[in-house]
């Protein structure tokens, strides 16, 4: 999975399977009132897993030695069993670390566990793609990763309701792993989260729904909380090592900054050496060119060993000219909204996001593209003192429904009801609708884009915000950081489906003046340019 995450919630069915319905951000309702279980429920980036019953659907396929493995060999062992795509580097690389980590906390029970993958990509089938996965991801002999020919995967995929599809030349696939008894019985299915920093935490909840289904219910070697790891975003300060010895301060500096995130294992689908190598030309002329210095970031929290960034930047043709921080906790990547890898991330003096950009899925691009592309992020610039209220004046003298509006302007208003029906009041105006969170990142992100929009269009255009699966003071403290010149309303996700899927947050619905939903963004809006052209197009209809 490459861009976006396909949840469970189509998946029901199959007679012996009684599958409860997953959250689309995988928060379950526990009925323990334990301090971890509140915690667990409370923490959007961890999945507690679904409860499920009857035999695990067979099948038969070829791992990474070409070898011939059945479900049903491994009778006898606890199975934790993914859907991977081999060329994934985005949350597929999450979902093994926390496999790997999850029979390393059982110690010696975890020779009763056995690691399966099955590919998840129509289009890496060769034995020689899970091999690949395998090697630079250091699981070589920690799996069993299956592949087959297409039928056979697809027949599989179906037996266990994951959604695999290609949008843009990019894998879409639900990030779905099951527990399965050693005899063959299923017992709970997780997803996994875009969360760096609560990959141990996930990977201990794996290990103790393991240990409950191993004979004696041996002992976790892991002691987490299950509150929420918070994430540092650019507004913040922190120090990390680098990978010569030393260490690096990230986080306003005065100056804007150009930041790269990436893993060792890129490599397997990207020249990463050569074009490490080749942004040393950037970093040699920023001064000149009074562009942001460069740093590269390496997530540390998914490489597969400590020793794995060392022995990449060894094998370089020569050493890299600018910094490399390690990334060992998450938290940075959590902080400044990395989807995929590599990613470059633009942040301001202040601390700011003004761009980013997604490599996995739009290709390296030449020094010339990317010095370009900051320039006009630097342009832009990050909102200033007084944007606010610049952004009334220019909305002065709009239609009355659309000036009530703007007096509610980072107001939290009622329910899901009440939202409804202040869409019914607003009809005969177009209206963006946009779904977003305290905790989500993207949206983090996302919000100045909307903030600029809504003051050049709210004298014509209706906005609005819907809070989804937040608290109240959480989302004013949000709004008091990201103002916006519209109100927003408290629902949930599975509400707002009431008018459109909701296949994770920020999600903006784009409804002309008769009513009518005509437009669904899933995920975050890159660039103003992208999120003006949708208003234009589907709620102006020019």
């Amino acid at each position: 999975m490459r861009r976006r995450i396909i949840t469970l919630w189509q998946a029901v069915g199959l007679a012996a399977l009684a599958v409860a319905v997953v959250s689309i951000i995988g928060i379950l309702a526990h009925s323990s009132s334990s301090p971890a279980a509140n915690q667990l429920a409370d923490n959007p980036d961890l999945d507690g897993g679904t409860a499920l019953s009857g035999q695990a659907p067979g099948f038969t396929l070829t791992d990474q030695f070409g070898r011939r493995v059945s479900l049903s060999s491994l009778r006898g062992k606890v199975v934790i069993l993914a859907f991977n795509d081999p060329e994934c580097t985005t949350i597929c690389p999450l979902t093994t670390t926390e496999m790997v980590d999850a029979k390393a906390m059982l110690g010696a029970a975890g020779s009763q566990v056995q690691l399966l993958g099955v590919d998840a990509n129509p289009t890496a089938i060769s034995i020689g793609d899970v091999r690949a996965y395998s090697q630079v991801h250091g699981m070589t002999h920690a799996w069993e990763f299956l592949t087959g020919p297409l039928g056979t995967l697809k027949r599989i995929w179906h037996a266990y309701h994951i959604e695999v599809q290609i949008e843009q030349g990019a894998v879409d696939h639900t990030p779905a792993l099951y527990m399965i008894s050693s005899q063959g019985k299923l017992a709970k299915v997780f997803l996994t989260e875009m969360a760096y920093a609560g990959i141990r935490q996930q990977a201990q909840i794996l290990a103790r729904a393991a240990a409950s289904l191993l004979r004696g219910d041996p002992a976790v070697h892991s002691t987490l909380s299950y509150a929420r790891i918070p994430a540092i975003d650019p507004s913040a300060t922190a120090t990390v090592p680098t990978a010569g010895g030393g260490s690096l301060h990230v986080g306003p500096s005065g100056s804007p900054r150009l930041l790269l995130f990436f893993d060792s294992w890129d490599s397997q689908v990207t020249d990463l050496g050569s074009e490490l190598g080749m942004l040393g030309g950037y970093a040699a002329h920023a001064t000149a060119d009074h562009l942001p210095a460069l740093t590269a970031v390496d997530e540390g929290s998914v490489e597969p060993s400590p020793q794995a960034l060392p022995r990449f930047l060894a094998g370089l043709a020569s050493p890299l000219t600018y910094p490399v921080g390690i990334d060992e906790s998450g938290r940075l990547a959590d902080g400044y909204g990395v989807e995929d890898e590599p990613w470059f991330v633009l942040v301001s003096a202040s601390g700011q996001i003004l761009w980013h950009y997604d490599v996995s899925t739009s290709g390296w691009p030449s020094m010339a593209a990317l010095s370009k592309a900051v320039d006009a992020a630097l342009a832009r610039g990050p909102s200033a003192p007084g944007t606010e209220s610049a952004a009334q004046a220019q909305l002065a003298g709009s239609p009355a429904p659309l000036e009530a509006l703007h007096k509610q302007s980072d107001q939290i208003l009622g329910s899901q009801a009440q939202l409804m029906q202040r869409l019914r009041a607003l009809r005969g105006y177009p209206i963006v609708l946009n779904a977003w969170a305290s905790w989500c990142t993207p949206c983090r992100t996302e919000f100045p884009l909307l903030a600029a929009a809504s003051a050049h269009f709210g004298r014509h255009v209706a906005f609005l915000g819907a809070d989804a699966e937040d608290t109240a003071s959480s989302a004013k403290a949000f709004l008091a950081e990201h103002p916006v010149s519209y109100p927003s309303y408290e629902t949930t996700t599975e509400a707002l489906t009431a008018l459109a899927p909701i296949d994770g947050l920020p999600t903006t619905i784009i409804i002309n003046p008769a009513g009518k939903v005509v437009h669904v963004h899933i995920g975050q809006y890159d660039a103003q340019g992208t999120l003006d052209e949708d208003i234009r197009a589907y709620a102006l209809g020019s």
